[in-house]
């Protein structure tokens, strides 16, 4: 299987990377994204590009892939609608209508939110424009689209977030994360399961298109 992941520098998306690189069953990782993860790896192949709202330079390169992992995102606080909307809907669309229309076979899976408004119409503005691109990634002709909405999400095996104050945020609360799996299973999942969970999608497909974290462990 050979698979392209968006955002693999950010926190999920380090984690979903690190599970790719260790499945025996993926032949190739493509990582698209502003920056290098600064990983080496056989099967690693990285595009550093500047512009994600236009793929037109590297569609060549984006053409016979098997699944794509779109982890990127940002946090919506203080953020106005627009420009949330411009990173959270905007950016991923553009990304998914180019692997559409180069890759047919192709399984898409989404990383969203918990509390995603699909009714578009709530008052969360964030869970409003989730709602949207989930709704409209799910109207593209993929093979399969998949939406992932992780609850609280506990960072494994070195994976961090690129924003300092929710890094800090993990290290006061290491203590609880234990705690937490134990009283809200249904809420917590870690960036190891959230990877292992795209791969057997990706592989073997599910019932639901919209997943939730309880969701992910029985993947």
């Amino acid at each position: 299987m050979k698979v392209i992941v968006f955002g693999a520098t950010g926190m999920v998306g380090q984690g979903v990377l690190r599970e790719c690189l260790l499945d025996p069953d993926v032949a190739q990782v493509l990582t698209v994204g502003r920056s290098a993860t600064g990983q080496h790896d056989p099967k690693l192949r990285e595009i550093v590009h500047a512009d994600m709202l236009d793929f037109s330079a590297i569609e060549k390169d984006m053409t016979g892939y098997d699944a794509c992992f779109f982890c990127l995102g940002i946090s919506s606080l203080g953020m106005s609608e627009d420009g949330y909307r411009r990173v959270t809907y905007d950016i991923t669309l553009a990304a998914a209508r180019a692997l559409a229309r180069l890759n047919l076979a192709m399984t898409f899976i989404y990383v969203t939110g918990a509390g995603t408004d699909s009714t578009e119409q709530g008052r969360v503005m964030w869970a409003r424009v989730k709602g949207k691109t989930e709704n409209d990634l799910l109207k593209l002709p993929f093979r399969a689209a998949y939406m992932f909405r992780p609850g609280a999400i506990q960072p494994l095996h070195g994976a961090r977030s690129k924003t300092a104050w929710v890094n800090a945020i993990y290290v006061v609360t290491a203590p609880l994360w234990a705690l937490l799996h134990r009283v809200a299973p249904k809420y917590v999942t870690t960036t190891e399961e959230i990877g292992r969970a795209m791969l057997a999608v990706a592989k073997r497909g599910y019932p639901k298109r919209i997943l939730e974290s309880e969701d992910f462990r029985k993947v």
